[in-house]
């Protein structure tokens, strides 16, 4: 039976030693590295190549939010779960734009982290109850309110295109940041000026910026 490679990535150390302690007792799962920094966990994922990383917000250096998007981006084979004590809204809509697989809070038990991580592993969603519900919360909340918004009828992926394109990001830089094709950038921004009305791509940008497109997809940084 193949294990499930694991890396646990936490600058805790006595957290770090009960996970790898707990996971390894697992038949199918396997802990193959630790790191203690946002840095440190891209090193360990190019030279070890996890099926999956349980990762901390909270890192040295970079957050563990953009090493998931770094990692997503550069290995899409491998899935995150963010691990933390945070249950804050903004984090976990951030973790899933960066593409994490799950959002767990430390107070989980034991089974249940195990359940997500093997949920991870088969390209499934693993998200506590905790965070299910307010993930659940905030989206009626968006919904109701784009309803009324200069942005109604949009998508949350066209949203994040736009919101990159309010900032002046070529197609490129807007492809390389959402881990999508040049092509599906240029579909995407097409999309969204024939939905909002706008002939290019400086009305486009105008537009959303007037709209404070910015206060709808806010840029979490959680260093």
């Amino acid at each position: 039976m193949r294990k499930t490679r694991l890396l646990i990535v936490d600058d805790h150390e006595v957290v770090r030693i009960g996970l790898r302690t707990l996971l390894d007792a697992e038949a199918d799962m396997e802990v193959v590295a630790e790191a203690s920094s946002a840095n440190e966990a891209l090193m360990q994922v190019e030279r070890y190549r996890p099926d999956v990383v349980i990762m901390d917000v909270r890192l040295k250096g970079q957050s563990g939010l953009e090493a998931c998007r770094l990692i997503r981006q550069r290995h899409p084979e491998t899935q995150v779960i963010i691990l933390t004590s945070y249950l804050n809204e903004e984090f976990i809509s951030h973790a899933l734009r960066v593409g994490a697989a799950g959002y767990l809070l430390k107070e989980v038990g034991s089974s249940e982290l195990v359940r997500a991580i093997r949920n991870a592993a088969s390209g499934k969603a693993a998200f506590d109850p905790h965070t299910a519900s307010r993930m659940a919360a905030r989206l009626r909340r968006l919904e109701m309110n784009m309803e009324e918004s200069a942005f109604k009828g949009l998508s949350g992926r066209e949203m994040e295109v736009l919101e990159l394109v309010s900032k002046g990001k070529s197609n490129r830089e807007i492809a390389e940041k959402l881990s999508l094709s040049q092509g599906t950038v240029r579909n995407y921004v097409s999309s969204i000026m024939e939905k909002l009305g706008m002939r290019n791509r400086i009305e486009l940008a105008t537009y959303a910026v007037k709209h404070n497109i910015s206060e709808w997809m806010p840029d979490i940084n959680a260093d």
